[in-house]
């Protein structure tokens, strides 16, 4: 039994194997290798533009990495962000990305898409297994906003939520897709340290559920308080990998954040194009996402009027045939005036011939 468990927590889950990603000439990751099992939280340190938000999107196929490759669980990732999540790997963002008209409850619902089998169709029509399905989602969610301490705030919208709740929820949306692992992007960021404790306990609590988590984060202590292992990510290459101590000690991680220079560093403009052009790709694939969701929804609303007037107009020939056919059934049971025979017309000329002899 023991021997079974060592196995289990001891699982790849995420297996990238020499990520690149070059916007042009510019080369905001190269050649990064990163392992995580289960039972562990990473951490993924690095200075602004070192290019951990570049290697997380290479990671959860908002980026196709134009070298190397990602595994989940030892299956190669297909280069789409839905898919990648239905796999089995969900994210948090830096910038908090909620619907702010929606409530707390609303919001986990949606993370929960990729797990319900029930149509487009099914949903517009409100078939019994729709009913079904979203009575086990909204108890999942409920469950999940128990779980994060927000079950009490279900029903407010999401942008009446205090800035640490509203990161919590944006976890509570991405445990909601049932994944094997989680990547948070700066989940303290703008926290204050009372709310900043509250999410590494959040953090451990998701590790016990047997969740992997790998999180990018500014704060130190933190990081290092949270993680088994670190790896650090200077302009796009990772430069060291190991434990808290091993990593601080390292006099190349310390010159990396005090901005001193060190054998192989880029110069300073180069760094600030690689950090312009990271930060041009993730609001171009913003972009994208959203016209892909709007289109979307104006194919999806299309579709439905298309079926509705089809409905219609099949009703409206489906009552006119009714029509026609009680007219007819109508016409051939109206009793007709019986036609005169021969007998009573040789008796009506012979009545009248009598009459005029007479």
């Amino acid at each position: 039994m023991t021997t079974t468990t060592t196995a289990i927590e001891a699982e790849t889950v995420l297996d990238a194997r020499g990520v690149t990603m070059r916007f042009g000439g510019l080369t905001a990751v190269k050649n990064v290798d990163l392992t995580v099992k289960s039972g562990e939280i990473v951490g993924l340190i690095g200075p602004n533009g070192a290019g951990k938000t570049t290697f997380f999107n290479c990671l959860t196929g908002l980026y196709i990495p134009t070298e190397g490759e990602v595994r989940y669980k030892g299956t190669v990732l297909p280069p789409k962000s839905f898919k990648v999540t239905a796999a089995g790997i969900a994210r948090t963002f830096q910038n908090i990305r909620l619907f702010s008209n929606m409530t707390v409850l609303e919001n986990v619902l949606v993370g929960r898409h990729t797990r319900t089998k029930e149509g487009l169709w099914s949903a517009l029509l409100r078939l019994p297994g729709f009913h079904k399905e979203e009575a086990a989602s909204r108890e999942k969610a409920m469950e999940l906003l128990e779980f994060i301490g927000l079950a009490h705030k279900a029903e407010h919208l999401a942008r009446n939520l205090p800035y640490g709740e509203q990161r919590k929820l944006e976890i509570a949306r991405a445990l909601a897709s049932d994944p094997g692992l989680i990547l948070l992007d700066e989940p303290t960021a703008g926290m204050n340290p009372q709310e900043t404790r509250a999410a590494e306990e959040l953090i451990f609590a998701i590790r016990d559920k047997g969740i992997a988590v790998l999180v990018i984060e500014h704060d130190m202590r933190f990081i290092f308080n949270l993680c088994d292992r670190v790896a650090c990510l200077v302009q796009g290459e990772k430069l060291i990998e190991g434990t808290a101590g091993e990593v601080q000690s390292d006099e190349r991680v310390v010159a990396a954040y005090l901005g001193e220079p060190f054998e192989g560093a880029p110069g300073a403009e180069e760094a600030a194009e690689v950090e312009a052009a990271e930060a041009h790709a993730e609001a171009a694939v913003v972009e994208a996402v959203e016209e892909a969701f709007e289109e979307a929804i104006e194919e999806a609303a299309e579709e439905a009027a298309e079926e509705a007037a089809e409905q219609a107009a099949d009703e409206e020939a489906a009552e006119e045939a009714a029509e026609d056919t009680a007219e007819t059934a109508a016409t051939t049971t109206e009793p007709e005036t019986p036609a005169d025979t021969p007998a009573d017309t040789e008796a009506d000329s012979t009545t009248s011939t009598d009459g005029e002899a007479k």
